[in-house]
């Protein structure tokens, strides 16, 4: 991959569960034009979700969506279950993996919580807005105009739809568990550090997952890093590919002494 070639591969950004493509406009202004933020399953302009549906046939639609070629795919949350499972199974579209605000191999603690938070999304959707608010925000010194797009946003949710992509984000990690091993990309898990849901330990459980991953714990941050701390995840993102091309560019060099 030459370096006009590694400039022109695109970014691509999935969001997390509930939310849509417009969360990723501060991490957009900063990468430019190879920047692709794409809507899940369910969400933002795709249509809703009617049935229950697995992390496989959740991801095959987004990949059926994806630019062509190889691509560094970027996943938040949600996003980024569904961008291990691409990652996994098409290695040759995956130029390097960004894992944010990930969740992985949850505890039997761990998912007693979660499935707790998905029963209550299905009986009381209001709560669960307020409730997710909480949590993604309180004490981020994010601005309230910030937060209330993101209310905006979640609120606009089909209900039913919501709750079957919700039961993915809340199973996913199992149902990609086994598969981690087998991805072959230059990888990241990234997360804040007062993150309740998508924990430093989790971060630290993909790394020990995915060969050769790096990870960062970014300091007094919570689960939304893309719109608390987009210059920090771009900063590290921007390191990965930078080191990934190096290293292509490095193997062509000695690929061509040969």
């Amino acid at each position: 991959m030459s370096s006009t070639q590694a400039q022109q591969t695109p970014i691509v950004l999935l969001h997390g569960v509930g939310l849509d493509r417009t969360m990723w406009a501060p991490v957009e202004a900063l990468l430019g034009e190879r920047a692709v933020a794409l809507d899940l399953p369910g969400h933002g302009a795709q249509p809703p979700l009617r049935a229950p549906t697995s992390l496989a046939d959740f991801a095959a639609d987004i990949e059926g969506r994806l630019p062509d070629g190889p691509i560094h795919l970027v996943g938040f949350s949600l996003g980024a279950l569904a961008a291990q499972h691409i990652a996994s199974r098409a290695p040759e579209r995956v130029a390097t993996l960004t894992c944010v605000s990930s969740v992985c191999r949850r505890t039997p603690d761990e998912r007693a919580a979660v499935l707790e938070r998905l029963a209550s999304a299905r009986t009381d959707f209001g709560a669960t807005v307020e409730r997710s608010l909480e949590r993604w925000y309180s004490g981020s010194g994010v601005s309230a105009s910030t937060i209330a797009e993101t209310r905006r946003v979640l609120e606009a949710n089909d209900v039913e739809s919501f709750g079957h992509a919700y039961e993915i984000f809340a199973t996913g990690d199992q149902q990609v568990s086994d598969a981690l091993g087998a991805i072959t990309a230059p990888a990241l898990a990234i997360t804040g550090e007062l993150d309740p849901g998508s924990t430093p330990d989790m971060t630290r459980r993909l790394a020990d997952a995915i060969p050769g991953t790096r990870t960062q714990v970014v300091p007094g941050v919570r689960h939304m890093l893309p719109v608390e701390a987009p210059s920090t995840l771009v900063d590290e993102l921007e390191a990965l590919i930078g080191d990934a091309e190096l290293s292509i560019q490095r193997h062509h060099e000695g690929a061509h002494h040969d």
